[in-house]
């Protein structure tokens, strides 16, 4: 079959490139609102909480907004890879058009706006009420993101490791869990603002190697083919 009629690879690569630009825009956002280092003197709370505690105001609501923005646009430009998958597996497609739609529809309002929402009320509201607030509302919606979240990024390695797309099996390596890694890294390296705040745009970060990596990969493909 001739992949130049069954790929639209121009709608691909400019899925790819907003995503670029989408996980640029939620990057912004996550750091502003992770951008601290934790406050000793704060024993109410757990460490890793008191440095929000220095996040003004207008730093909550930008990154509020620019996540409520910039997630939806992430997610939908991960159609780019599921238009990859759907020619060589219509299962594997449909698999992960489950996961982007759930990740579309609980990460921004679901758990990155009660993110900052929560943050917005811990400089306000004792530390027990959010601790509870955060356990009602906001930990059963993050459970419900991860595993779409988890379900995207399972089947996305496992297809490509697979050559059930017309990029190399090695390009499972452009994942976002990428993410996890850059996370773990940035804790390493210590208490600092700046490793928090980019710490805290972990998914951002792999959706933006995840998505770069790809565009490149397309690019020669296409170039190939």
């Amino acid at each position: 079959m001739n992949e130049k009629q069954i790929f639209d690879w121009p709608r691909i690569q400019h899925l790819l490139k907003l995503g670029i630009l989408a996980s640029l825009l939620v990057l912004a956002g996550d750091m502003l609102l992770g951008w601290g280092v934790a406050d000793p003197s704060v024993t109410e709370l757990p460490a890793m909480l008191s440095r929000y505690l220095s996040v003004s105001d207008g730093r909550i609501i930008a990154s509020a907004l620019l996540g409520l923005i910039g997630i939806p646009v992430e997610c939908l430009c991960w159609f780019a890879i599921y238009r990859m998958i759907k020619p060589y597996s219509e299962k594997d497609a449909h698999a992960y058009r489950a996961g982007i739609i759930g990740c579309l529809a609980f990460g921004g309002c679901g758990v990155h706006v009660p993110c900052c929402m929560a943050v917005y009320l811990l400089k306000r509201l004792p530390a027990e009420e959010i601790i509870r607030w955060v356990g009602w509302f906001l930990i059963p919606a993050t459970i419900i993101f991860m595993v779409f979240f988890l379900l995207t990024a399972i089947v996305q390695i496992r297809v490509f490791s697979h050559g059930h797309t017309p990029l190399p099996h090695w390009c499972w390596v452009f994942s976002v869990l990428f993410g996890l890694v850059w996370a773990v890294l940035m804790r390493l390296i210590g208490d600092y603002g700046l490793t928090n705040a980019l710490a805290t745009g972990w998914i951002s970060i792999g959706n933006l190697w995840m998505m770069s990596g790809l565009l490149v990969m397309s690019g020669k493909v296409r170039a190939e083919s």
